[in-house]
């Protein structure tokens, strides 16, 4: 419900733009986030330390995608196109590493390896949904049995991210001495409630072909690549520059006016 009202809101921003458009199209994809995971090449990548300690795992942040657009025709083989997707995941995890007991000053983080306890967990959120306008190029015209497409732009890339849960404290470590292993680092867990959102300019190329169906409506297959960074400003500040872009296949339908 969250992304038809997303996309209600852009279609409402792009009808201005175009009173006379040459095509509408409605898109379903899947979109696969250019994320790092290296901890080691990346140790400040908010990506790359929640596929470190937590259960996450890329595939849980791949996912469908939904689309709009609008099309005019500029001439027999270019176009300007004007397009909304919407792509959100919000998935649960728990530290790998490391589980919870209870003290006289507090929760703290246990190694996993040395004891049974409580997960740690919290949920880690992510949103895009970009605004883009895009030349499209037709090479072959659009009055062949299948039409090649290939094209590029701009767009203004509306972000979130989000984490809520229980965090552990690797700032402010702890010594507990164990009666038969010793001295064990432990470290402060605590309650953690961050977001941040914002807008960012990112680019994009794409490329695929359309069938038609009819003398008015083609079906579509398409691969777009997004390139997007979001910068953290409050909540998550001190991490690197956070990546939202990545590849995205989609299939539509469109209608010819």
């Amino acid at each position: 419900m969250k992304k038809l009202t997303v996309l209600a809101a852009g279609l409402l921003l792009l009808v201005p733009a175009l009173a006379f458009p040459d095509s509408l199209s409605l898109r379903l994809g899947y979109f696969m986030p250019r994320a790092s995971t290296d901890i080691v090449l990346h140790p400040d990548s908010l990506w790359a330390i929640e596929f470190d300690q937590m259960s996450f795992t890329m595939e849980k942040y791949r996912g469908t995608m939904m689309g709009i657009g609008y099309e005019y025709f500029v001439g027999k083989n270019l176009s300007l196109a004007f397009t909304l997707d919407s792509y959100s995941k919000n998935r649960p995890g728990y530290y790998v590493d490391f589980v919870q007991f209870a003290l006289d000053e507090g929760d703290f983080a246990f190694p996993y390896e040395f004891y049974d306890g409580d997960i740690i967990d919290h949920a880690f959120s992510v949103s895009s949904t970009p605004l883009q306008v895009s030349l499209k190029i037709t090479p072959l015209g659009r009055k062949t049995r299948l039409i090649p497409f290939v094209g590029g732009g701009a767009g203004l890339y509306f972000w979130s991210v989000r984490m809520y849960g229980q965090m552990v404290n690797f700032s402010d470590p702890w010594v507990y001495t164990d009666p038969d292993l010793g001295d064990i680092d432990i470290y402060p867990v605590e309650g953690v409630n961050g977001r941040e959102k914002g807008s960012v300019f990112g680019y994009h190329a794409f490329a695929g072909f359309q069938i038609p169906i009819g003398f008015r409506a083609t079906l579509e297959a398409e691969a777009r690549y997004h390139w997007a960074t979001a910068k953290f400003t409050e909540w998550f500040q001190g991490f690197e520059d956070f990546d939202i872009g990545g590849l995205a296949l989609t299939v539509g339908f469109n209608y010819w006016f």
